[in-house]
């Protein structure tokens, strides 16, 4: 399979996948308004027969209002709440009875408003408004206390507790989504160590074969250099080696290109101790061997250096010798080293300037570019230049280290807390916070809603007549007499028809229901007083209440 065809499959798939997706969400949209329809046509159908809803009240406006509400619940979720609390709202214009079925789609749009809104302000909003529409609604049509009842806690139900069930989904979601975020993210993470670890590898490599290799075979040209001035040699002789001592020098440039490639790592740690475990003075013995004039002394008492400190000098002085060696040929080469304190000081200075070395910004020149990074990472100074007529190199060391390099995190914000611990604290907060309010916004609705409907439950609780009691009330009894027949108290909620009707001359008519059921059909009874007897009884009937 070619590249092109591969690439083409997968355009092929993303295309059928974009295809796809939008089909779905087509295909949840007609089935979730589906099964609200259904169940509107099934509550209409089976109405009470003293329903007053008509079939564009009752049907075919709250149908057309979910038409438009749940495809619209995508986009803007709290107008589809809005257009689903109308549906419900239609009851409570109904005479008849305040329920309908449309509160179960009323519940499903407010749970995906819960689920499809990233913050709770604007949705809060959305409910308090709806709710507020409710209840000023039921003041302007002057409806009963059983509307009211169904007002303030139904549809409140139907609004906040799906609402928080839609949160609590949508936070699940996004924890297991930052969940598998931050695994990626590690992951990652871990890929990023180990090709730092491979860079580091590839820096040490390049370190060693400049520092090593590369003096070596300055050394080795220096020696054939010298071969060549030699007067024993022949003609022949003399010009394969002069061509010995150009291929040394290319040699020299080639690993130069080469360790300029390996290096990318300029804070890679160096390797503990000198190569060989050869010492400075080894060497300098083996420069002076090899032809270089070179004079050294050493002040003070040598003291027990760290390892890495033993390398850093021995790199100081060598890169310094093979600068001489390569761009001061035959020039003297002086050698100080210092031990003072707690510090070590190592000076080289070579009599005549070495051409290219006079600053670290001259191109190839990695030698004391790298080699001030060695000596900065362990806390030292190092500084190169003209000096005299000459050139020098000098580099100030402490006795001890204890890190290859400073922190990246200290340097930065000491104390800093890795990124994965803020963000696995920001998730936990989050939670926390929707947990409470999961408890904390029922919690307020019952402080706001329950005491009133309570309070409108006790009332219709306690003005119940009985059917068997009415049956046992005679006309013309005393109220003394039937007292232990009535309720604790009258209805105070009774419709204007029921209060309008027409009474018996100079009585008092009180009214009480015949069910404790709030939200069914009931009688309503009116009792009419003449004084201490009873004047009067009638039955309201088929009116809810």
């Amino acid at each position: 399979m070619t590249a092109h065809t591969a690439m083409t499959e997968q355009g092929v798939r993303g295309a059928m996948w974009r295809v796809r997706a939008p089909l779905r969400s087509v295909l949840a949209d007609v089935t979730l308004w589906a099964f609200f329809c259904a169940a509107g046509v099934l509550w209409y159908v089976n109405r009470p027969a003293a329903a007053a809803s008509s079939v564009t009240e009752g049907l075919v406006l709250p149908l057309l209002l979910l038409t438009v509400a749940v495809p619209l619940a995508r986009r803007r979720p709290g107008a589809a709440v809005f257009l689903g609390n109308a549906s419900c709202a239609l009851g409570l214009a109904d005479p008849a009875s305040p329920a309908n079925a449309y509160v179960l789609a009323l519940a499903g749009l407010s749970c995906l408003l819960g689920a499809r809104a990233a913050t709770a302000r604007t949705p809060l909003l959305v409910l308090s408004g709806c709710l507020a529409f409710d209840l000023a609604l039921c003041a302007a049509l002057r409806v009963g206390a059983v509307w009211w009842f169904y007002a303030m806690t139904v549809l409140p139900a139907a609004l906040l507790l799906p609402w928080l069930a839609g949160r609590y989904w949508r936070g699940r979601g996004e924890l297991a989504y930052g969940g598998w975020q931050l695994a990626r993210s590690l992951e990652e993470q871990q890929h990023l160590v180990a090709e730092r670890a491979r860079l580091t590898e590839r820096a040490g490599i390049a370190a060693d074969m400049h520092d090593s290799l590369g003096h070596v075979l300055s050394l080795v040209a220096l020696r054939a250099g010298a071969l060549e001035l030699s007067p024993t040699l022949a003609p022949q002789d003399r010009d394969d080696v002069a061509e010995l001592r150009a291929t040394i020098s290319d040699a020299v440039d080639q690993l130069r290109e080469t360790v300029g490639v390996l290096r990318e790592d300029p804070h890679a740690p160096a390797p503990v101790g000198p190569p060989g475990a050869e010492t400075v003075e080894e060497l300098l013995g083996r420069a002076v061997a090899s032809g270089v004039p070179v004079r050294w002394e050493r002040k003070g008492t040598p003291p027990a250096l760290s390892p890495l400190i033993e390398r850093a000098m021995y790199r100081v002085v060598q890169e310094a010798l093979t600068n001489a060696t390569k761009h001061a040929p035959g020039s003297t080469v002086r050698v100080a080293i210092t031990h003072d304190g707690d510090r070590t000081h190592v000076r080289i200075i070579n009599a005549r300037p070495a051409k290219g070395a006079l600053s670290d910004a001259v191109p190839g020149n990695r030698g004391l570019a790298g080699l001030r990074e060695r000596v900065t990472v362990l806390g030292g100074t190092l500084r190169t230049g003209p000096f005299e007529g000459g050139f020098q190199v000098s580099a100030t060391l402490p006795h001890r280290t204890t890190a290859l390099r400073p922190k990246p995190a200290a340097a930065e914000a000491a104390g800093a807390e890795p990124e994965s611990a803020r963000r696995l604290a920001r998730m936990k907060r989050s939670t926390r916070r929707r947990f409470a309010t999961v408890f904390a916004l029922p919690a307020a609705a019952a402080l706001f809603f329950l005491p009133a409907a309570a309070y409108m439950a006790y009332l219709l609780a306690t003005s119940v007549l009985p059917p068997s009691h009415y049956e046992e009330l005679r006309v013309g009894s005393p109220r003394a007499e039937i007292a232990h027949l009535l309720p604790a108290r009258p209805y105070p909620y009774p419709p204007e028809d029921a209060r309008s009707a027409p009474q018996p001359p100079g009585t008092t008519c009180e009214f009480y229901r015949s069910n404790v059921n709030f939200l069914d059909q009931v009688d309503l009874y009116r009792l009419c007083f003449s004084g201490a007897r009873l004047a009067a009884k009638d039955t309201l009937g088929g009116k809810p209440r």
